[in-house]
């Protein structure tokens, strides 16, 4: 009976390394396919809108939605519907709206809340009203974006999936807004 030999560490060792080669894992995005770029603008696209007219025309009042409330949750469901229709799968589509919704809507209230140059007791500034008001309608929006981009993943093409979700976000959010001012 003779006894086993532990195993060489060579073997353990891939072979790249062995070489003295070390290839790098693939990268999970690459950044030169346009598609990969519309994702990102369609997370990025109702953020960016919120930080401009905070920027250059900041709301003063917060009784009723204004110009840029309806941009800015437009602006979401629509970049989300974007992204979500980069995707293949319907399990992918469907994370990848609900993914790039929630982060606008998160850096929407964060725009909100970092560009509100006074702070009220007992209210909230007008910023953080518009911005919260925006980010919950086109939340709504996406919702109904992410189930319809979802169910329509295998029948249609990307470009069809990503309209029809976004017309339908758009409605439901355009729906939504008006009742929450």
């Amino acid at each position: 009976m003779t006894k086993s030999s532990p195993p060489d560490t060579d073997e353990l060792v891939p072979v790249s390394v062995r070489l003295g080669t070390v290839v790098p894992p693939e990268d999970p995005e690459d950044w030169t396919r346009p598609l990969t770029w519309v994702a990102a603008l369609g997370m990025l696209a109702a953020p960016v809108v919120t930080f401009a007219w905070f920027a250059f025309a900041a709301p003063r009042a917060s009784d009723q939605p204004m110009v840029g409330t309806w941009a800015v949750a437009l602006a979401l469901v629509i970049g989300a519907a974007a992204a979500g229709g980069t995707q293949i799968g319907r399990a992918r589509a469907i994370t990848g709206t609900l993914g790039a919704g929630l982060l606008g809507a998160l850096l929407i209230v964060m725009a909100g809340a970092v560009m509100a140059g006074e702070r009220q007791i007992g209210s909230a500034s007008p910023t953080l009203a518009h911005a919260v008001g925006g980010s919950v309608a086109g939340l709504a929006g996406v919702l109904s974006g992410t189930v319809v981009g979802g169910l329509a993943a295998g029948a249609l093409t990307r470009l069809q999936r990503g309209i029809l979700a976004g017309v339908v976000g758009s409605l439901v959010a355009a729906t939504v807004l008006p009742h929450l001012f």
